[in-house]
């Protein structure tokens, strides 16, 4: 008697696949893809002063154990622009890293609310990136935006650096590099990223990041 055929095991997705250099290239359904922009800095620049109207913003640390206050402040301002690396970070794996002495993290706080999250890490020696640098809208044209990068400046810096550096991009606010490079950053790579949308993941609701519209 003849044995009933076996079905073939499905292809796996390849990890990798060309791009066009000259023209435009289809992603796999359930992928998205961004432009990244590194910007650096070798030195302390001159210091900006702070603009009017600022006097109600403050930092406050985030307890190195408030996993989840952390994460409320980063999915505040992470589903406006696709940051979602921390939310499909393994808990302990992003406790670790809460828990380094080498990475600073605050809340911008703004009448009596979480409006904001720096992060800054140092545990490359001898360098510092602008790991996370962020404002809800409601705060946004307040001037927070330049008051935040002055305190990021200043803690940097403090630092016994060389090199402070900062990666965006093209699903960040369209005014992301521009601001940077005023603050005294210089682009020195640009890069393709593509990965798995995290929306169809369940790492982010469908409705987050509506300017990159949801393909499956």
């Amino acid at each position: 008697m003849r044995l009933p055929m076996q079905e073939a095991a499905p292809e796996p997705m390849s990890e990798t696949f060309a791009i066009s250099l000259n023209g435009t290239t289809d992603l796999p359904a359930g992928k998205i893809a961004a432009i990244v922009t590194s910007l650096e800095m070798l030195s302390a620049p001159e210091r900006r002063t702070d603009p009017p109207g600022v006097e109600g913003f403050s930092l406050e640390a985030i307890g190195r154990d408030d996993v989840a206050r952390y994460l409320a402040v980063y999915r505040l301002l992470g589903e406006r622009w696709m940051w979602f690396s921390r939310l499909v970070k393994p808990v302990a794996e992003l406790q670790a890293i809460l828990a380094d002495p080498l990475v600073e993290f605050f809340a911008v706080r703004f009448g009596g609310r979480d409006v904001g999250l720096l992060e800054l890490d140092f545990r490359v020696e001898g360098e510092g990136e602008l790991a996370f640098f962020g404002l809800d809208e409601s705060v946004v044209g307040k001037g927070a935006g330049r008051w935040l990068m002055n305190r990021a400046l200043e803690r940097a810096w403090a630092r016994p650096i060389g090199r402070f550096w900062v990666h965006t991009c093209t699903l960040d606010h369209q005014g992301a590099v521009e601001f940077y490079q005023r603050s005294g950053f210089s682009a020195f790579r640009r890069g393709v990223e593509v990965v798995d949308d995290p929306r169809l993941g369940g790492a982010m609701p469908r409705s987050a990041v509506p300017h990159c519209p949801v393909i499956e």
